[in-house]
């Protein structure tokens, strides 16, 4: 009878308490092709309640009291669309499916809140089409803070500098395309060897980045920061660009959708895109360089609040290059600044990815499954040293990798009420798998004859990860985030230059916890603190033979800022931050091999300003400023080779009603140290890129100019010790690769 009488006492009480609510749940569409738009901010004023829409566009308010409420939707580059007198009843919900329509960026829309996701910062495809872009990695250089440098003809993934770190060319910033891993573990140049020369810029629909080592989606090299590629699931139209600019420079794509208007009406989305690039490049020796990338996708609804993408792409590409320079060369008169020592460096590579996801929204959760894999392939030649250790030969080397790559992502999702708060639970699993063969680093003369093998054999390594994080909304105005991610590594590597097949393996562990919280001031003020763990790799071939070495090293890191909004047209974004490392990665020019160092610590700042000057009209400037330092080493020995401590970017962006468009942008990085007692500088540059266009709705126009001012700066510098043919001593000092004088391309895009 008592047992009776308290479940009738809950159920009595439970209905007066929660029996006045309902629930609102909905998706949100591109109004033009009917695209499911992810990353949608959602909002009840009056409540202060807010939420973004997952990967398949949908949204939902549990537990609203029953009335009528106003809905505001907002996205970057869409209108914002407000939803008035939405009813909601009694146990009920009331599903909506909201279209908002493409529209010029207004900045006074964008919203302030306390939902940390709302931090997530995207370049949309508008800030793509309206910056000169020759391949998807210079889309990099639109990240704040983020520099590149291209050292060795175009073909090689680009040198990466952000927060301090000369990254080299991926081993402290985590990049993925479409969710497949884009740095390549025990690369045979470098760890965490990032390549993104197989993505077609006209396919990119966003970029996002996170500065830090605070989220727990993120593994491996995701220590400085991660950056998010996605391609486009449809196209608006059917396209053919054509290009041409100096230095003997051509490019043609095309995009055309397979699937007609009547499939795309029932959720299906097919289309091919290709694209050829050829150039000799501004060297006196021609570059030669040659680039091919193809991509299909498909995308279909199979069921309710499902949707399915599979994706094939093709990439090759061939160079030569004319390497890094001595000074000492161009100040004798011996070469120009546009020569070479040896012009018989280049390289060759290829990559082939397939790539399966499926999304399922169910209830309060959100189901993920991803499966990918890749094939590549990688032969570079380089002379860093010219005739420093071979004075008959040279000292050219081959290094060269083919590999394969096989992944699952894995992720569920969940909103609940606890204890009278929203949570939000992430639970996820990334499984990854790399079979490397033939990684070799060779001796070799005019890339035909090897001379000899200096290593030479092959790689297993896999790498599971499982994160899970708790977001929980604490109070209205307070949002607390709190995650762990596990991962476990196994190395096994088969050095192929000894006579026994005896491999060597290793197996580690690394733990990562993380907590981020944002508190809304008011509605023009948020301020954020996040903490965490991160960690980067190192390469099998050293983990397996140098036990002494750290496998994972880990970072710790710490951002303290606040975002703001003091005027309606006006959006800042401050950050303090400090990243400790237990471990860096030292590039070795004369070898080509990368080696470990000791412990660093980088202290900074970053500052990002926004301002919608008209409609159509926008200004942003961005200062990084960064103090990094080696620790457990004398004071005047303490600086780190090459590591940015001031960098600026901005400008001026344009998008007019009338068709017109462009930009004006500058990019600037100080000078900084070249070594490790400051004895040698690498010279920092200033200059300025701009982009004019016309676009109609069947044909666009654009010219667009690198190094406006025809500025002569250093792209890549290194101190490298190195001699001449003719010298008997050998010379330690700045080797450099020239940045792109002025460079003018223009084209034409035909739509249909």
């Amino acid at each position: 009878m008592k047992s009776t009488l308290l479940t009738a006492s809950i159920l009595f009480f439970s209905h007066f308490l929660f029996g006045h609510q309902g629930s609102i749940s909905g998706v949100v569409k591109d109004a033009d092709n009917k695209e499911a738009l992810a990353g949608a901010v959602v909002g009840i004023e009056s409540l202060n309640l807010w939420t973004t829409t997952n990967a398949i566009g949908i949204f939902d308010f549990e537990e609203v009291e029953a009335g009528e409420y106003d809905l505001t939707v907002s996205f970057i580059g869409y209108e914002t669309k407000l939803l008035q007198n939405v009813r909601v009843k009694d146990n009920e919900t009331v599903t909506l499916q909201i279209f908002v329509n493409p529209s010029q960026i207004d900045l006074p829309s964008v919203r302030i809140t306390a939902n940390p996701q709302l931090r997530h910062q995207t370049i949309s495809s508008l800030d793509i089409q309206t910056r000169p872009i020759n391949n998807s990695q210079d889309i990099l250089r639109s990240v704040p803070g983020l520099i590149i440098a291209q050292h060795a003809g175009g073909g090689k993934a680009e040198q990466i500098f952000l927060r301090g770190f000369d990254i080299d060319h991926g081993t402290d910033v985590r990049i993925t395309a479409d969710g497949i891993p884009v740095n390549m573990a025990s690369h045979a140049h470098g760890q965490g060897y990032a390549d993104l020369h197989f993505l077609i810029p006209e396919m990119i629909e966003k970029v996002d980045f996170r500065k830090g080592p605070y989220y727990a989606d993120q593994g491996d090299f995701a220590t400085a920061g991660n950056v998010e590629f996605s391609t486009k699931n449809k196209l608006d139209k059917n396209m053919v660009k054509a290009e041409a600019g100096q230095f003997n420079t051509y490019r043609m794509v095309g995009a055309l959708n397979i699937l007609g208007e009547k499939q795309a009406n029932n959720g299906q989305n097919a289309f091919i895109a290709g694209e050829f690039n050829l150039t000799d490049g501004f060297f006196e020796s021609p570059q030669d360089f040659n680039r091919i990338n193809l991509l299909a996708k498909y995308n279909f609804i199979p069921g309710p609040n499902q949707s399915v993408s599979v994706s094939f792409s093709h990439f090759t590409s061939s160079w030569n290059a004319s390497g890094q320079i001595p000074e000492r060369a161009v100040e004798s008169g011996l070469i120009s600044r546009f020569g070479a020592i040896d012009d018989t460096e280049g390289g060759s590579t290829s990559r082939q990815n397939f790539n399966l996801i499926h999304y399922v929204n169910d209830g309060n959760s959100l189901f993920k499954n991803q499966i990918y894999f890749t094939k590549y392939d990688f032969e570079l030649f380089s002379n860093f040293t010219f005739f420093l250790n071979d004075p008959i030969n040279g000292d050219q080397i081959r290094q060269h990798e083919d590999r394969k790559m096989f992944g699952y992502n894995g992720s569920w999702t969940n909103d609940s009420k606890f204890l009278g708060k929203k949570w939000t639970t992430e639970a996820g699993v990334n499984i990854r798998f790399d079979q490397i063969d033939d990684l070799q680093l060779q001796r070799t003369k005019n890339r035909t004859e090897v001379l000899e093998s200096l290593a030479d054999g092959s790689v297993e390594e896999t790498n599971l990860g499982l994160y899970l994080s708790e977001q929980v909304q604490l109070s209205p105005k307070l949002v607390a985030d709190l995650s762990l991610r596990a991962d476990v590594f196994r190395f096994i590597y088969q050095d192929d230059l000894t006579a026994n097949y005896d491999p060597a393996s290793e197996t580690k562990t690394v733990f990562s916890p993380k907590l981020k919280l944002q508190y809304q001031v008011n509605p023009k003020i948020a301020l954020y603190a996040n903490g965490g763990y991160g960690f980067h790799s190192n390469d099998a071939r050293v983990v397996v033979r140098q036990t002494d070495r750290k496998t994972l090293p880990k970072a710790l890191g710490y951002d303290v800022g606040a975002i703001f909004k003091p005027i309606p047209k006006l959006l800042i974004d401050i950050a303090f931050w400090q990243l400790d490392l237990e471990q860096e990665f030292i590039y070795v020019g004369d070898e080509a091999v990368v080696e470990a160092g000791g412990a660093t610590r980088r202290l900074g700042v970053d500052a990002s300003l926004r301002y919608q000057i008209l409609k159509g009209l926008y200004a942003d400037i961005d200062v990084n400023i960064a103090h990094p330092r080696a620790l457990d080493v004398a004071t005047e020995e303490s600086f780190i080779p090459l590591a940015p401590t001031l960098t600026s970017t901005g400008g001026l962006s344009m998008e007019l009603a009338n068709g017109f468009g462009g930009s004006l942008r500058y990019r600037y990085v100080g000078d900084r140290p070249a070594n490790e007692d400051n004895s040698l500088t690498a010279e920092g540059y200033f200059l300025l890129d701009a982009l004019l266009q016309y676009k109609k709705e069947r044909f666009a126009l654009h010219a667009g100019v690198v190094n406006l001012l025809n500025r002569d700066w250093k792209e890549a510098q290194f101190e490298t010790e190195s001699r001449l043919a003719f010298e008997s001593e050998s010379v330690s000092e700045i080797h450099y690769t020239p940045g792109s004088p002025f460079f003018l391309k223009g084209g034409v895009t035909l739509f249909f």
